[in-house]
């Protein structure tokens, strides 16, 4: 019996970009009925969905918390 996944919504960055990885590497490698396959890749639009708003918020944070005032990051040559 397949495990349920937890809802998308309850995921963490770390939770849903592992999940995700997971889905990508599935689904490239081919082996699901049509059914299953887009089953999959509905599910990896609404973990993309998910990752993109948490770094969203995090960004949000990181620029409240700085005061709107981010630089770009330089590499060190």
């Amino acid at each position: 019996m397949a495990k349920t996944p937890k809802p998308v919504e309850s995921l963490n960055y770390e939770e849903a970009m592992a999940e995700l990885e997971t889905v990508v590497a599935a689904l490239e490698e081919g082996n699901q009925k049509l059914d299953e396959a887009m089953t999959l890749f509905e599910r990896g639009q609404l973990l993309m969905k998910r990752c993109a708003e948490l770094l969203e918020a995090a960004e949000l944070k990181v620029r409240q918390i700085s005061g709107d005032e981010l630089t770009a990051f330089e590499e060190e040559e």
